[in-house]
């Protein structure tokens, strides 16, 4: 007989026992994305590339138009410096979590 192993949580004082499922126990774990790394959160579609390898962006600045779920997405850069990746064209069909871009920070 397998054994079940309740885990304790706590939600405004209260405190609660539950069961967690194998979906959760196997999901893959997070980590933090490097300061110049620009991921794709969404799948979706490249519609348009405002940068290129090589040059030197500034925080917010405009790099890509991706489009997901019929919305247009403005993806601008995380931090300062140079692009020295760009992994993505016009067009591209890209999946969550896909690095569509990484700056080189200043």
């Amino acid at each position: 007989m397998e054994k079940k192993e309740y885990v304790d949580f706590v939600v405004t004082a209260r405190k609660y026992k539950t069961l967690l499922t194998e979906k959760y126990k196997q999901r893959p774990v997070w980590k933090k994305p490097l300061a110049g790394d620009v991921i794709s959160h969404l799948p979706g579609t490249i519609v348009d590339i405002k940068v290129k390898e090589g040059d030197t962006v500034e925080t917010g600045q405009l790099l890509l138009i991706h489009e997901a779920m019929k919305m247009l997405n403005h993806v601008v850069a995380p931090v300062s410096g140079v692009v020295t990746h760009l992994d993505v064209n016009v067009g591209d069909k890209i999946a969550k979590n896909h690095l569509m871009v990484h700056i080189d920070p200043k």
